[in-house]
């Protein structure tokens, strides 16, 4: 059922239709053009802006007097008929949408089976796309106590030919007063949203959304029709205007909105050239220029696009929610006795829903906005919202303006819920969903539904918001301590868990501005702070959070934290423990709010070893950093007591160490020192390749697995490891090139399988690994052997052009080249290549993979161990790189 009757058949004239028709008689050639000019002409008027409603009537009414035409070539009796069913039953085709059909019979005897065979045969033939069954009225009536799904395509059913006492007939048997009564089809119909909607995570914020099934989509609002009409034996949404289970506005939301899937989910079958529901990147693009968005400075035109579409299913899903908990009080509950708790005077507790004591309290006390909210967070008994009250809600947020922001009563309400011990993002999220934090904060209203269009970021701003603030709630939860130990440890002591939330609320409220979000977000930030009259000092906190909220993530991943100088740094920009331990915990929360498929056990290592070190720091006191000669001193002294418990001599171990740079020592932990020393020692032959696999250690770099390679060193060395990796379905995380005067490489890699996860203690994996490194380093003339394999759809939608930059730093001696490039097969082999042709050393490797991207940090040396100083050569080196991975891409397989 529609939110109104579209376009009715009268106003196709039916009986020239079936004039032309017959004439027609079994020619499919006349049939298929007769399609053919239908399509053509539903696509002319629909680019001619004909509304869609009168569109999808008129297929229906051709596609009816084209099966009626097609029907009477057949000999029928008066014992069966054709039946349109669901969607097709409500006289609702979008160009390519299934033609659902019941062959109805009168008795379970099919005497008509050489006709319906030839029938669908024909029909198939003229290319309709049918669906369709052959069933008596009692195998009908069976079928639909069997299954919800059948008895909801009936409850749409209507006669195109044949006898239409049949239908009555079948009707009659499969009312709400013979089977499924309105309770059961509710309570069915519902269970079965819940599970539709579990399988796109509960969101409307999908990144490829499918129109028709996701969360607020077409499907939610026929649910709210099909319960219309099996309680009631309502023909149309209007009548729960008149029944006062709908206002007006709310009736008009959802006509609108169905209009405006309507014409998207249109426009799709168009662009597709065959029924499809999911906005795929594909075509998000082409129907933001066809619904007439440019991009501008802040935005793309696909974008605004998908804001559009993201805050229609949100007013389409909250309206749906209501709904739902309205027929659920109305229909499910309403003989329930009733325990009624008062609270205060304007509100009360009825079977544990809170509602407001009379229809006057928000126009009586507006505070009771906010109240009702820090209710719900401190008082455990409340399971929700009455949807009485939740509509009330809704129809009171004009009330929320200067004055109402201005009140201290309204600050104090919106602080008391963000230090509620519990539920501080679940009501957090029905301050949004009810239109009420979108009013009382009116920036985050500006990023409602906003979206970036990118493969990393797979919740609108809002939503990843929302989850962000949902993750700090987690790490307060006892069972998320296996999951995020340090996180959870640290909540623990943070002395004020509101500014932690606050700083959550405005991360990436300045997003969709220009310029840099960060600090923008900063600004907001601050003032909201001062406007709820924090003190100095935890206003300046939050402030500092939402500046720097990416700084952690950012060091993690792109700098080499091996490196004393750089934990300094960071300890510099955090200053002491109590802004490290905020900041850990924003950052952990925030990371798996942007894409938590993309939270690998390597990223949480990065994490707490960053944590870790910075800690050491701020205790060892920021005016002592540390003395690299005796980091050195000290790691060595380790390694070589060790390695003497195994026999080796203390000359015999720095012979190994002959020339070995100081990074090593610096970089490299005691455990793997005395694991690569022994075996080196240990192999067969002299000159012959170590290949060492095993588990990262305890805190540096747990999650992933450590490989090794001690080998003679040669031009191509980096590039051939690099593609031998690749071939074996390996993805390098982290790449630790040091160069002995001896000749020798040692080489440390980090790597993760395809899932994202380590090999773990899978011993045939690891065999296979080392033989094949083993194999390729071999033959001295072997060269980097590149994969190409296919590009993901997705990504190859993401196609950009590769950006590069590089910078110098004559005191840490290396050169550091960041190369920003959509992820493709063989990237890093490819890259390494370059750096032979200019004859340049790779020192040190950082990947890190955000979605259709990468963000690779490379630290170069000349071949002579110096910073690269030459600016032509630099220059040089990004064009090439630029040029190589543009012109694979574009060469690819698709």
């Amino acid at each position: 059922m529609s939110a109104e009757q579209p376009l009715s058949q009268s106003a196709v004239d039916t009986e020239a239709l079936q004039a032309m028709l017959s004439q027609a008689g079994n020619d499919i050639g006349a049939y298929r053009q007769y399609l053919s000019d239908l399509q053509e002409e539903l696509r002319q008027r629909f680019y001619d802006e004909q509304p869609v409603s009168e569109l999808v009537a008129l297929r229906s009414a051709r596609i009816d007097a084209l099966l009626r035409c097609i029907w009477d070539q057949f000999e029928w009796g008066d014992d069966i008929a054709l039946v349109a069913v669901g969607g097709y039953g409500r006289g609702e085709l979008h160009p390519y949408s299934d033609i659902d059909l019941l062959i109805l019979t009168a008795s379970d005897e099919h005497s008509y089976q050489d006709n319906i065979e030839r029938l669908i045969t024909l029909l198939w033939d003229i290319n309709l796309d049918i669906g369709h069954s052959v069933r008596s009225i009692e195998e009908c009536r069976q079928a639909a106590i069997d299954d919800i799904t059948i008895v909801t395509n009936l409850m749409e059913s209507r006669t195109l030919a044949g006898n239409p006492a049949l239908h009555q007939q079948l009707m009659a048997k499969v009312g709400p007063d013979k089977i499924w009564p309105s309770a059961e089809f509710f309570r069915a119909k519902w269970d079965e949203q819940i599970r539709r909607h579990r399988k796109f995570a509960n969101t409307e914020y999908n990144l490829e959304p499918n129109i028709k099934s996701s969360p607020g989509g077409l499907r939610d609002i026929q649910m709210i029709g099909w319960v219309v009409k099996r309680h009631f034996g309502a023909q149309s949404i209007d009548e729960l205007r008149d029944r006062h289970f709908l206002s007006q506005e709310e009736l008009d939301t959802i006509k609108d909105g169905q209009d405006f899937l309507w014409r998207l989910r249109f426009a799709l079958h168009l662009i597709a050239g065959r029924e499809e529901d999911r906005l795929l990147f594909d075509h998000q693009r082409t129907l933001a220029r066809q619904f007439g968005f440019e991009d501008d400075d802040n935005k793309l035109a696909v974008e605004r696009f998908m804001q559009k579409y993201y805050r229609w299913v949100q007013q389409l899903g909250a309206l749906n929610d209501v709904l739902m908990q309205h027929f659920d009080e109305t229909i499910l509950r309403a003989c329930e006795a009733e325990t009624i708790l008062d609270i205060n005077p304007r509100f009360r507790i009825r079977n544990g829903h809170i509602e407001v004591t009379n229809d006057k309290v928000f126009e009586k006390t507006p505070s009771a906005l906010m109240e009702i909210f820090v209710l719900m967070a401190h008082m455990e008994a409340i399971d929700g919202v009455r949807a009485s009250t939740i509509r009330l809600i809704r129809n009171s947020r004009h009330l929320i303006d200067d004055e109402f922001r201005a009140d201290p009563r309204n600050k104090n309400y919106f602080l008391r819920l963000l230090q509620a011990p519990s539920r501080v993002a679940l009501n957090l999220r029905r301050m949004k969903r009810f239109g009420v934090l979108a009013k009382f904060i009116p920036a985050f209203g500006k990023i409602v539904g906003q979206m970036q269009h990118d493969l990393f970021h797979i919740y609108s701003v809002d939503a990843h918001t929302l989850e962000l603030i949902k993750n700090i709630s987690r790490f307060r939860y006892p069972d998320m301590v296996k999951v995020y130990p340090m996180a959870c440890r640290i909540m623990q002591r943070v002395p004020k868990p509101e500014l932690l939330f606050l700083a959550g609320l405005f991360h990436d409220i300045g997003k969709g501005r220009g310029g840099d979000h960060s600090t923008l977000g900063a600004v907001d930030a601050r003032e909201f702070c001062e406007y709820l009259g924090l003190p100095k000092r935890d206003t300046n906190l939050v402030a500092w959070l939402v500046e720097k909220h990416l700084e952690m993530s950012s060091v993690a991943q792109r700098k080499d934290i091996q490196d004393p100088d750089v934990i300094r740094d960071f300890a510099l920009t955090v200053g002491d423990q109590q802004h490290l331990d905020y900041l850990f915990c924003l950052t952990i929360a925030d990371i798996n709010a942007t894409n938590p498929s993309l939270w690998t056990s390597w990223r949480a290592s990065l994490m707490r070893q960053l944590y870790a070190e910075t800690r050491r720091a701020l205790r060892r006191g920021l005016e002592n950093p540390v003395d690299k000669q005796e980091w050195i001193a000290e790691t060595q002294m380790a390694a070589i007591e060790r390695l003497e418990d195994y026999g080796f001599t203390e000359t015999e171990i720095r012979e190994t160490w002959a020339e070995t740079g100081e990074d090593y020592f610096i970089r490299e932990q005691v455990d793997d020192i005395v694991w690569h020393c022994r075996a080196i020692a240990q192999r067969t032959r002299p000159g012959d390749s170590v290949v060492l696999v095993k588990e990262g250690g305890l805190l540096d770099h747990e999650g992933a697995t450590q490989i090794f390679v001690h080998t003679r060193g040669r031009v191509g060395l980096f590039a051939l490891l690099a593609a031998a990796l690749e071939q074996l379905d390996l993805n390098v995380q982290d790449a630790r090139i040091y160069n002995s005067g001896t000749g020798y490489t040692l080489d440390t890699f980090y790597v993760l399988d395809a899932n994202g996860e380590s090999i773990g203690d899978n011993q045939d994996r690891i065999n296979q690994i080392v033989a094949y490194l083993k194999e390729q380093l071999a033959d001295p003339n072997n060269s980097a052997e590149l994969i190409s394999r296919r590009t993901p759809r997705q990504m190859r939608l993401f196609s950009t052009p590769t950006r590069t930059s590089m910078a110098t730093d004559l005191n840490k001696g290396h050169t550091v080249l960041e190369v920003i490039t959509p992820d493709r097969p063989g990237l890093l082999a490819r890259i390494a290549q370059i750096f032979n042709k200019y004859r340049v050393r790779i020192l040190n490797a950082k990947i890190a993979t955000l979605g259709e991207r990468v963000e690779d940090v490379f630290f170069l040396s000349d071949e002579n161990n110096r910073p690269i100083e030459d600016p032509q050569l630099c220059e040089d080196i990004q064009r090439a790189i630029c040029r190589e991975l543009d012109e694979q891409a574009s060469k690819s397989p698709q």
